[in-house]
């Protein structure tokens, strides 16, 4: 009887891939876990219990089959695992990087809930693909059949390529139009490298353009192009910008120099990185070297904000936030990351003015917290009487993101949105109601997760294909 690869889990203990030490990659902006070897990522995936209702697999927005390619994974299967991993999802080795499996897969994991702690699934799949990128698994695209439909997509973050990406399979002709001179959006100019090397994100890139997707880089929507004519141009449009534009403190002091947005802050660091010469960091306007710095924000982009600025020699690195660790939106693993590079975490802690201009410091208040807000999360308040100064030499807010009035800067009245600015599209979609246009990703949800915004652009390019498919089939009779 053949060895059985799988139900591991009493005997074999959950394994990480090893992170290296915090005062070395406190120090650079590479991935800061190792890669599994192949005895470990089939020695992890054979932890895999092979349960009846995967619970990692519905909690995972683009429900990919797990199970089946941990099994693959065990069983040393490394391609079969590939090609079930990608049938699902457009970039896995992104997110096996950046998804925070904590609260998704991982966390719905069954034998976490039995006490057996998940199984590893974010390493493995990130294995998996990285493993298919060295063999050659990894093809550009080549339909089977080219169409003379096209689609226009504005933005190539990752909702958009994802689209992109499905309606070449199918033979479509794809255009997408970007503001920046690289494509990915926040996956290339937002997440810091020390998550998300650039080079990962670069050969997806050149994927994609290879298998005929054609980029229109340094193109802003409404000055250097107008909506109508892409709309005119295309038989469907999809909107896929993100959302760009920060929220803001309503404080004493908030514009003073030395004070910057999140996304400012980390889009010229990654430039840097990528060896661009920048204005801004070259004359220390946003360089955290030699600063004393304080982080505005509990979320994801204040934690990339806080390792970032340990990583370019800050002299120290604060993170007010207003609730207590329990109730902030950021992943805790990123949270612990972070303290063990050297950020001091100051919990229940507001700004209530800055000081200085230059800024010399930042009057923080103290909070509590009281009753649930609608969110079903405790709501902070103000302990009177209890102001302190933090010293600051750069202040950065990463407060979260609105979406920009779209129908105003592209001239467009007519298209669709909520009150709160994002599209109005229709679920399972993207459809909106102007003719031809859908939208996917954060300008319709919100700032949300990588792995939501692939899901969208896979579902609106399947509703795309639909609806071309059946105009094909009118015609033909």
């Amino acid at each position: 009887m053949a060895k059985q690869p799988m139900l591991k889990f009493v005997n074999t203990p959950r394994a990480m891939p090893e992170k290296r030490e915090a005062d070395v990659r406190n120090k650079d902006f590479q991935e800061i876990y190792a890669e599994f070897a192949k005895t470990k990522a089939e020695e992890q995936s054979s932890r895999c219990s092979q349960c009846g209702v995967p619970y990692c697999q519905s909690h995972c927005p683009l429900h990919n089959n797990i199970p089946d390619w941990l099994r693959l994974t065990a069983e040393g299967r490394l391609q079969e695992a590939y090609e079930i991993s990608q049938a699902t999802n457009t970039f896995p080795e992104i997110c096996g990087r950046i998804c925070p499996q904590d609260r998704l897969c991982e966390g719905n994991c069954v034998i976490e809930q039995s006490g057996h702690e998940t199984v590893t699934i974010g390493a493995v799949e990130k294995y998996i693909t990285d493993t298919a990128w060295e063999e050659g698994w990894v093809k550009p695209i080549k339909p089977t059949t080219e169409r003379v439909e096209s689609v226009g997509i504005i933005g190539a973050g990752p909702g958009g390529m994802a689209a992109a990406d499905h309606l070449r399979r199918n033979g479509i002709q794809v255009t997408v139009y970007d503001r920046y001179d690289r494509a990915g959006g926040l996956m290339t100019y937002g997440i810091p490298g020390f998550k998300l090397e650039k080079d990962v994100v670069m050969r997806r890139n050149d994927q994609l353009t290879s298998g005929g997707i054609k980029l229109e880089l340094n193109t802003n929507v409404g000055e250097d192009i107008s909506f109508q004519d892409i709309h005119a141009k295309h038989d469907a449009v999809i909107i896929a910008t993100g959302v760009y534009k920060t929220r803001d403190l309503d404080v004493d002091g908030k514009d003073v120099t030395g004070t910057a947005r999140a996304l400012d802050y980390l889009t010229v660091s990654n430039r840097q990185n990528f060896g661009d010469s920048v204005a801004e960091y070259e004359n220390g306007t946003l360089n955290a070297k030699g600063k004393r710095v304080i982080v505005i924000g509990g979320g994801d982009t204040a934690m990339d904000c806080v390792r970032t600025a340990i990583r370019q020699g800050a002299t120290s690195v604060k993170c007010l936030y207003r609730r207590d660790r329990a109730n902030m939106p950021g992943s805790q693993r990123e949270v612990k990351n972070a303290e063990e590079e050297g950020v001091v975490f100051e919990w229940l802690a507001a700004p209530k003015a800055f000081q200085g201009d230059p800024i010399t410091g930042v009057v923080v208040q103290r909070m509590r917290l009281g009753a649930p807000d609608a969110s079903g999360r405790r709501s902070p308040e103000i302990i009177e009487g209890s102001d302190y100064v933090e010293p600051a030499d750069l202040v950065i807010k990463a407060l979260g993101f609105e979406p920009e009035d779209l129908p105003t800067l592209w001239d467009q009245a007519d298209l669709p949105v909520t009150r709160w600015g994002t599209i109005k599209a229709e679920f399972g979609t993207g459809k909106t109601a102007m003719n031809g246009v859908y939208a996917v990703g954060d300008i319709v949800r919100g700032a949300s997760l990588v792995v939501w915004a692939i899901r969208d652009g896979r579902d609106t390019a399947d509703a795309i294909l639909k609806e071309m498919n059946a105009k094909a089939a009118i015609a033909a009779e």
